[in-house]
C-alpha cells in the first residue's frame, strides 16, 4: 500500500525567481531576503549551518554573514566611515 506523503514546503530561496537576491548589494533586496526567510521552514536549520560552514557572505537564515559572521545590517557600497562608531 502506497502512504501519501505531505510536500514539503520549499524555502523562500529555492523556489525564488532571482536566486541572486541572498547575495544582493542593495540594502532594500537584502532586507527583503530576510523577510523572505522568517516563514522559511527550515531557518533554524540554513542559520546553523551558515554559522559552522562561516559563510563568506550572504543572508542565511535570516541573518545577513560577512566574512564568516553574523552582522545587524549589510553597510552599501561607497566611501568608508572616517570615524569608526565606539563600541
Amino acid at each position: 500500500m502506497l502512504a501519501l506523503v505531505e510536500p514539503t514546503p520549499l524555502a523562500p530561496c529555492q523556489d525564488a525567481e532571482d536566486p541572486d537576491l541572498w547575495f544582493a548589494e542593495r540594502q532594500a533586496d537584502v532586507e527583503f531576503a530576510k523577510t523572505l526567510c522568517r516563514t522559511c521552514p527550515v531557518r533554524e536549520a540554513c542559520l546553523a549551518g551558515a554559522l559552522e560552514r562561516a559563510e563568506p557572505w550572504g543572508v542565511w537564515g535570516g541573518e545577513v554573514f560577512i566574512g564568516g559572521a553574523v552582522v545587524a545590517t549589510k553597510r552599501g557600497r561607497g566611501r568608508p566611515r572616517k570615524h569608526h562608531p565606539a563600541a
